[in-house]
């Protein structure tokens, strides 16, 4: 069992690439996708992002944190928060023990402080899930959760929040007007183009501020990329 809780923990930090390999052509493009982003909020201050998908498996995660990375390589002080109180994966990812996290905040059990971890890519900050709770959408949507953000984004020049599909659960659509943008990860030939639709639809409805949509795992032969951003 162990040894089967490693394989996967490895296989999670493969997908790390702009750590692995900051110079290949894959982490160009998660430089793209921040480039793009800092383009598109050029008449607003974007201090905190947050990451979604229509459905599980859509690589929304890996994106999250790679793209956290290459604004971290940029210099930026980073937060990255895993807002996924039921199916939390940063801890695998980053090899944290996830024994205090964003529940605990959010219950008043400890502070930001206490809760955060430090990881080994220079100016990037972790906190995990924590414990999971019984309730996530009434926590990410409590007073509590607001603060929260209000209180990192005094320490982080941006704060980027991995959450669960967004046709699962509400509680991409709880959280996408605390914060100042949304992005939808999208899986080429997974996501079917209705899921993505009621996905957009499914933001748009509470007026989140969809910053666009990251195509991930793209099979372009005659390129040298796999990830496309796109408004």
């Amino acid at each position: 069992m162990a040894r089967k809780k490693l394989s996967n923990v490895n296989n999670k930090m493969r997908h790390l690439i702009t750590k692995i390999n900051p110079r290949s052509p894959i982490s160009e493009q998660y430089r793209t996708i921040r480039t793009n982003l800092q383009f598109a909020s050029v008449d607003s201050d974007l201090r905190s992002i947050l990451l979604t998908s229509a459905g599980p498996s859509e690589g929304k995660s890996m994106t999250t944190a790679n793209l956290a990375i290459v604004y971290a390589q940029q210099g930026k002080r980073v937060l990255l928060v895993d807002a996924d109180l039921r199916k939390p994966t940063i801890h695998y990812t980053f090899r944290l023990d996830n024994l205090r996290g964003l529940s605990n905040i959010l219950v008043g059990e400890t502070s930001l402080r206490d809760a955060v971890e430090s990881s080994d890519v220079e100016n990037l900050d972790l906190i995990s899930c924590g414990p999971i709770p019984p309730n996530p959408s009434e926590l990410l949507g409590s007073k509590r959760m607001q603060f929260f953000i209000e209180e990192a984004k005094q320490s982080y020049d941006i704060v980027i929040f991995d959450m669960p599909p967004v046709l699962a659960v509400t509680d991409a659509q709880v959280m996408s007007n605390f914060v100042d943008g949304t992005i939808l990860v999208v899986r080429s030939k997974q996501t079917e183009n209705d899921a993505a639709n009621r996905a957009m639809e499914a933001l748009q409805s509470v007026n989140a501020n969809v910053l666009g949509a990251v195509l991930n795992d793209r099979d372009k032969k005659d390129a040298n990329y796999y990830y496309y951003y796109g408004s």
